[in-house]
């Protein structure tokens, strides 16, 4: 059952996470760290996020991660993450990553077929032109069509054509619905993948994960024990907590490093 959290208040289950070991922060970007707006690449970490990420990063035995669905190249911009940075990285919904120290990480999985990315790219592009507010994001693996500069009839017609054209051309890549974006890709992995590689990699005992859309559910549902998951803003959601902004989530960063700070004096 997810329950709010009210900024300000304590929560036992955030409590007991702070006093975990070695933890691992995990955040969404957009709709989590950022707002959602218009321009996809206009995105930006909130100022107090960005400093309570910061805060939690510099502590002992604790790692903040970005897990995102966007390509690598993309998440480093929208980031402003630079190559000295603490920040570790999953993108692609799990099938690349960034370590500190390390860089580019390789995540096992099969390759793009050859040539067949940009087949569908070749496909895709005039369809999505034709759709007012309607936006073509390439990506890595696969690609994205962004509608949030266009209406909902828009919307519902752009996603319906793409469908029917990779239904027909491309049955076995892994489609993806969220706020106002479709997109497939030819790699299989979730965030769940990526959960799962941040717990190795880092030996946590403990994982806190916050997302505010339908992919990032697929995290929330293989967090185990003495980890914690938070829903950000509205939906059906197996976290245990849920905040309604972006903002509200810097208030939790903020109570979740001042107890881990007092725990670990």
């Amino acid at each position: 059952m997810t329950r709010p959290w009210t900024p300000g208040t304590v929560d036992d289950d955030l409590t007991t996470l702070a006093a975990t070991p070695r933890l691992v922060v995990a955040l969404d970007f957009d709709g989590t760290a950022s707002p959602l707006v218009a321009d996809p690449m206009a995105a930006r970490a909130l100022p107090e996020v960005a400093t309570q990420v910061e805060r939690l990063a510099a502590l002992p035995d604790t790692v903040v991660a970005y897990v995102s669905g966007r390509s690598m190249h993309d998440l480093r911009v929208i980031t402003e993450h630079t190559d000295d940075s603490a920040i570790a990285l999953a993108g692609s919904h799990g099938a690349q990553y960034w370590f500190p120290g390390e860089g580019d990480a390789d995540a096992p999985g099969e390759a793009t077929e050859e040539g067949a990315r940009e087949e569908l790219w070749a496909a895709a592009k005039p369809i999505i032109e034709r759709f007012e507010g309607a936006e073509f994001e390439p990506k890595t693996f696969g690609m994205g069509v962004h509608t949030r500069r266009a209406d909902r009839e828009t919307e519902e017609r752009v996603f319906a054509e793409i469908d029917a054209l990779v239904a027909e051309r491309f049955p076995h890549w892994r489609r993806r619905a969220g706020h106002r974006v479709l997109e497939f890709s030819s790699r299989t992995e979730g965030k769940d993948a990526a959960m799962s590689a941040l717990r190795e990699r880092f030996d946590a005992t403990g994982i806190l994960f916050a997302g505010d859309d339908v992919t990032d559910e697929d995290a929330m549902r293989v967090l185990q024990p003495g980890d914690l998951g938070v829903r950000v803003g509205p939906g059906e959601s197996v976290a245990t907590l849920r905040v309604d902004t972006p903002q509200e989530i810097a208030a939790l960063l903020e109570a979740l490093a001042d107890e881990r700070t007092s725990a670990r004096q």
